[in-house]
């Protein structure tokens, strides 16, 4: 198994997760076997299903925990401009996709949309409780504060349209991050009439 910066957990369950992003980073996610994780992990083959469960459980736990990195990047943008709305989001956006530029297994599972190894993308885009549930909650918690006289529903709008367009970006990248990230800040300013 590869080590990797972002890889610090030793549980078996967190071991067989970046096992099977190395393959999927290495190799594909069709290479991704109960019996190869078994091996590259040092276990039996059933310890690894009694772990994680079958392949797509595994492929949803190795989404939601690339998912967590990409959420606590926006968390940490909104600590550290506390106060400013247009600054968080302009910050978050940039960190985001910074990140998923970096990203070994983000960039695996979107260029398999150009290819024929779609199985993981659905997790990343649509899976029920998955990237737009939890970003959505973290983005309408961490705007809530900035919301001022709007409505409810004018609120979930602005955290809709924020939401949809950073993942946009993330799936396909149109610009540099500094410059959309620029655009989101300037977007929120006037979703937000600041």
């Amino acid at each position: 198994m590869t080590q990797t910066a972002y890889r610090s957990d030793t549980t078996l369950r967190h071991r067989i997760i970046d096992a099977a992003i190395d393959i999927t980073v290495a190799s594909g996610w069709s290479a991704v076997t109960m019996s190869r994780l078994a091996d590259d992990v040092g276990v039996s083959r059933q310890s690894v299903y009694n772990t994680v469960g079958a392949k797509p459980a595994l492929a949803e736990a190795m989404v939601m925990r690339e998912l967590d990195g990409f959420l606590a990047v926006v968390e940490s943008a909104f600590d550290a401009n506390d106060g400013d709305a247009v600054a968080s989001v302009r910050a978050a956006t940039a960190g985001v996709l910074e990140r998923a530029l970096a990203h070994p297994l983000l960039r695996v599972i979107v260029s398999a949309t150009h290819g024929t190894d779609t199985e993981l993308l659905p997790f990343l885009a649509t899976n029920t409780g998955g990237l737009m549930e939890a970003a959505t909650a973290v983005m309408a918690a961490r705007l809530e504060p900035y919301a001022g006289r709007m409505s409810a529903r004018e609120s979930a709008v602005v955290v809709d349209v924020i939401v949809r367009v950073v993942l946009s970006h993330l799936m396909a990248p149109a610009g540099e991050p500094g410059r959309v990230a620029e655009d989101m800040g300037e977007v929120t300013r006037r979703l937000l009439r600041n």
